[in-house]
Parts: structure tokens; C-alpha cells; sequence
């Protein structure tokens, strides 16, 4: 069965024979020999399209360097695929939906061509006006850590917070019907980036008062919520900063990851003197709040990238809490924070190099909105951008969202550590990487840990457990024909847009026996390890 599984894929994605049979599982688990026959039919796919680098294996941990701005990866050159996924997406509505979205659903490929582009865009901007209540009530429901707050937290058992945290989020990515804000969250996740070890509780906090309730309105108010995060301020150790000994990962952090930009014109005296001017700046007791102390800041004269901040009485108090506030507003009002915004979402959003009228177009929307969200994403998905744009490759989160979202199956309480295991697998724990830069997007970083996505899709495929999850397979072979099974995998997997030559290749495999539920779920499995799947 493996044999005829590889030849599939191999054949439906390269027209070569399978390149690395050597990897299959030595399990004899009978879903584990599937899995790897469809781990090692599409590993002739990934060699299409995989870089050697095995980033997401060799995820870097360990602490950033205590001073001096990071130098950015140099920017590699990105093969294209020798298979264009987009061949086949002609609509440029699903082209939106794809993008704007964890993965596209029946439903929601159903709404964006329904409405049209532009108004669907204006829906999905308009995240809060969409009822989304079905889904907060299950997450308040079965997670209910999630409403409560950092003091209440303080008490409870950690590794259960991390748990409500962590499988809330799996949740609002594969059923929220607020699909952009979603995307939002994780962008904005990852350019305020936290590890849980460090903050434990204090990160739920932040997820849900800075990143969810500012994800859609402006990077103002993204920044200044995220300057006043326990959860930040402990993170880059700003709550340890002291006028006799400034602490200066925050203010480094501030500069060069959230707004300036390593390149955003900025010096180390610029990270010492700001380091100076957030003195004061930490936390409550039990992290319930954010705190100035003016027992611990430094009233000397400042000078931070040519803004000079006089010296002040003691007396002053907790008034010097403004030369922070001062300092944000002018790093938010820079031209270089507006290009560095512009750049990160377009390569989120749009593609790994966007170009330079590209970048200048969407700092401009920024500079001239006051960065707001909305503003700039009407110009990072305009329908002239979103048609030029080549595919980008899922990161196992958003890759394992959009197949909940695709097969829609039923996902019951004691499901959700089977699901985030194979995003652990894969190597993208939400909240896990530990320096701020947040978890790479790349093709270079994700492309060389295949496995575990085959092997997610042949897990989704083949579920069919009521007490952790479970996919009905028999509406989409109903009736058991080769031509009725594909065209529902064409439907619901690829909103109608799958290249003619991968359901040939589903349609040869699913014919040897249409009526059977292994052979169908397999074909199933195939679909989603494909090139076509794995790209959005």
C-alpha cells in the first residue's frame, strides 16, 4: 500500500521516482506505515521545493546578547518552486481568502466569492463586527483561565494556564470566523515576541489584553500596550533596570525589533541613553500591573538619537515617567519605524522579498494613518499585489490550522494535545522560542523538517476517534466514485482551484478501490502532503 502511495504523490507532484524511501518509519503500526509511505512518497516533492537548511530542527535557543544591536540574517536567495502552486488559483478572491486566513474553509471560500474582493477584505477587517461569540463561549467555557487575571493567575498551576493558553489558540486559528484578525494575532505575536518559560501566566495576560485587543487597530497602540506589558518588562528584564545599573535589553529591543530596525539608524550610546530613560519602568507585585518607581530612575541629562532630555529634580517623581512616553511617541513617528512595519507585513502577508515601491507604499499608509492596522493591510492586499505575488510556504502552526479548517472535523477536548504535539513536532510551539526576534518565517528555516507535516496529514486523514478528534470520511465518498472523491478533496481542500495533474494522480490512486475508507483517507492524506496543500 505504502508503494502505491508513493508512486502517487511522486508522480502527481515531479513525474520521478520517490528519492528517499530510506526514511520510512520502522514502525509496524499499521497508521505509522502510512504515515511513512506518505513521508517518504512526497519527500520527492520537498526536494522540489526544500532548501538543505533544516531550520526548524535547529531552532536556536539560549539568551540574546546583553549589548550591542544583532546583526540580521543575511538575505538569502529563495529557489523558487520548479511547481508554481498558484498556476491553479485563478480567483482572486480565494487568492485573498488564502492569504488573509489560517487556510481556507468551504464556508469561507463560499463568503469571499459571494461578496467580492473588496468587500470581503472590509468583513474581515472589520474583525470585531463579525459574531465570533460561538467560539469566545467555548474557549471561556473549557478554558476559563483565559478570563481571569494576572493575580488571579498567580495561583494557579502553570503548566494548566500554558495548557488553556496554548489550546485557545489552536481553537480561534481553525474555528474563529475572524480569520484576518487571527493572522494578525500571530504577527503580532511574533514581532512582540515572549517566551512562556520565562513569563509563565504573565504571557496569557499579555496575549489577550496587548496582542489580541490591539491586533486590528493601530501600531501605536500595539507598542505603547506592549511597553506597558508585565510580560514584556520582565521578559527583556527592564522590571531588574536600575539608574545605577541600567538594564538595556529592553531598549535595544524597543529600537531594533520593534520599531527602528537593526538598520533604522541607531547607535549603542542611543541603547545605553534609552536604557537611562526607561529606568524606573517595571512592575507590580505578582506582575498584576505595570509600575513606574521613581526610586529607580536616572534624572540626569539623556540624548537619544539627537533628543535630549534635560536633567530633573528628584522631586519629580513619577512625572519622569513621561521621558519614556516621549521617547515611544518618537520612535513610533520615525521613518524608519514606518518602513520596518511596512517591510515585516509585507513579507508576512505577501512574499519573502517584497519590493521597494512596495515597502514605500505601505509606509506611506502608515505615516499617513498614524500606523493604522487596517490602512496598511488595504495596501499590503491589494488585488495588483496579491496577483503578483508568488505562493509562501505554511509554517507548521498555520499548516495545521488550515487542515482543521479544510477538513473541519470534530475536535473534542481531549484532542487538543494531540494537535499541538504535532505542531511541537514540527517545531513551532506557539510562545516557545526564546530570543525576541520571534519565530523565523522563511522557507530556508521551515523547508528541511518535512516529516512531521506528512505525518500530520496522514494523523487529520486517518482520525476517527470521538474522544480526541475525528474525521467523517463518508460524505466525501458518497457516492464511492473516483470522480465524486476528488472532486469533494478539489472542494474542500482547495476551494475548486486543485491543478488538473494532482487529481489525475488522486484520481489514478483512489481507483483501485473508490469504495474503501483506508484507500480514500489516504487519498486524503496525499492531498494534503502536496505541494499544493503546503503552499498558500
Amino acid at each position: 500500500m505504502s508503494e502505491d502511495l508513493q508512486a502517487a504523490v511522486c508522480e502527481s507532484e515531479s513525474g520521478a521516482a520517490p528519492e528517499h524511501e530510506e526514511r520510512r518509519a520502522p514502525n509496524e503500526d499499521r497508521r505509522a506505515a502510512i504515515a511513512a509511505g506518505v513521508a517518504a512518497g512526497v519527500a520527492a516533492v520537498a526536494a522540489l521545493f526544500a532548501p538543505s537548511v533544516a531550520g526548524a530542527q535547529a531552532k536556536t535557543k539560549g539568551p540574546r546578547a546583553p549589548t550591542g544591536p544583532t546583526p540580521q540574517t543575511s538575505s538569502a536567495t529563495v529557489t523558487p518552486p520548479s511547481i508554481d502552486p498558484t498556476s491553479a488559483w485563478v480567483s482572486p478572491e480565494l487568492r485573498l481568502a488564502r492569504r488573509l486566513s489560517m487556510g481556507l474553509s468551504d464556508t469561507e471560500a463560499t463568503r469571499a466569492k459571494q461578496m467580492g474582493y473588496s468587500a470581503y477584505l472590509e468583513y474581515q477587517l472589520n474583525a470585531d463586527q463579525i459574531d465570533d461569540s460561538a467560539v469566545e463561549t467555548y474557549i471561556a467555557t473549557n478554558w476559563p483561565f483565559t478570563q481571569q487575571s494576572a493575580t488571579q493567575l498567580y495561583t494557579q498551576d502553570s503548566g494548566v494556564v500554558q495548557q488553556h493558553l496554548l489550546y485557545s489558540s489552536i481553537y480561534r486559528s481553525a474555528f474563529s470566523a475572524r480569520a484576518l484578525k487571527e493572522r494578525m494575532v500571530e504577527f503580532w505575536s511574533d514581532h512582540f515576541n515572549i517566551q512562556w518559560d520565562k513569563v509563565t501566566y504573565m504571557k496569557l495576560v499579555d496575549d489577550r489584553d496587548v496582542i489580541r485587543a490591539n491586533a486590528m487597530t493601530t501600531f501605536p497602540k500595539l507598542l505603547k500596550a506592549s511597553a506597558h506589558s508585565p510580560a514584556m518588562l520582565v521578559y527583556l528584564d527592564q522590571n531588574t533596570s536600575r539608574a545605577s545599573s541600567p538594564n538595556q535589553n529592553y531598549a535595544r529591543e524597543i529600537m531594533e525589533l520593534h520599531t527602528l530596525g537593526v538598520d533604522g539608524g541607531y547607535t549603542q550610546t542611543d541603547v545605553a541613553e534609552l536604557s537611562r530613560v526607561l529606568t524606573g519602568w517595571t512592575v507590580s507585585a505578582r506582575g498584576a500591573g505595570f509600575v513606574f518607581d521613581p526610586n529607580l530612575h536616572d534624572f540626569a541629562t539623556k540624548t537619544i538619537l539627537g533628543v535630549t532630555i534635560p536633567a530633573a529634580s528628584t522631586s519629580t517623581g513619577v512625572a519622569a515617567q513621561q521621558e519614556g512616553e516621549q521617547m515611544i511617541d518618537y520612535l513610533l513617528n520615525h521613518a524608519s519605524t514606518a518602513k520596518f512595519i511596512a517591510k515585516k507585513m509585507l513579507r508576512y502577508f505577501l512574499r519573502y522579498d517584497p519590493t521597494a515601491q512596495q515597502i514605500t507604499d505601505v509606509a506611506a499608509s502608515y505615516t499617513a494613518t498614524g500606523g493604522d492596522v487596517k490602512a496598511m493591510l488595504r495596501v499590503v492586499l491589494s488585488p495588483a499585489n496579491l496577483a503578483a505575488a508568488p505562493a509562501k510556504f505554511k509554517r507548521p502552526f498555520h499548516l495545521v490550522a488550515s487542515t482543521l479548517r479544510a477538513l473541519g472535523p470534530t475536535v473534542a477536548l481531549g484532542g487538543f494535545g494531540s494537535v499541538l504535539s504535532l505542531i511541537t513536532s514540527a517545531g513551532h510551539l506557539p510562545f516557545d522560542w526564546a530570543t525576541p526576534d520571534g519565530y523565523p518565517d522563511t522557507i530556508e528555516f521551515w523547508s528541511g523538517n518535512m516529516l512531521p507535516r506528512w505525518n500530520a496529514a496522514s494523523y487529520f486523514a486517518n482520525a476517527n476517534s470521538a474522544t480526541t478528534v475525528q474525521f467523517i470520511v463518508t460524505p466525501w465518498m458518497t457516492p464511492a466514485t473516483p470522480a465524486n472523491i476528488v472532486a469533494n478533496i478539489n472542494k474542500y481542500l482547495f476551494a475548486g482551484e486543485m491543478s488538473s495533474r494532482l487529481a489525475d494522480e488522486l484520481t489514478a490512486y483512489v481507483s483501485v478501490t473508490p469504495t474503501s475508507t483506508t484507500r480514500v483517507r489516504e487519498t486524503i492524506a496525499l492531498a494534503l502532503s502536496s505541494s499544493s496543500f503546503q503552499y498558500y
